[in-house]
């Protein structure tokens, strides 16, 4: 996708909807900026977890399935954690 941006007074551009929608970005992410003589290339920062959103949820792409016990047990683990944080507020 080509298009023209405008660089504002405090020197920021508005990266496209549908770019930003490709590319799964949104508020926060982080980019990598490259610049080799007159070109300026913007990558986005992933962390090495396979995590990707998918209509607003996060979902995790490990390459193989993960078993019903794995899942359950993860969240009950942090089902767990959040009990006992809410309380521990509560005392």
């Amino acid at each position: 996708m080509g298009a023209k941006l405008k660089v504002d007074k405090l020197g920021r551009i508005v990266l496209p909807k549908p770019v930003r929608q490709k590319l799964q970005l949104t508020a926060g992410d982080q980019l990598d900026l490259e610049t080799v003589e007159d070109r300026i290339t913007l990558r986005p920062l992933r962390g090495t977890a396979a995590l990707r959103k998918k209509r607003g949820v996060w979902v995790f792409h490990s390459g193989e399935p993960i078993s019903a016990a794995t899942v359950q047990g993860t969240v009950e683990e942090i089902r767990r954690d959040r009990d006992d944080r809410n309380l521990g507020k509560a005392r």
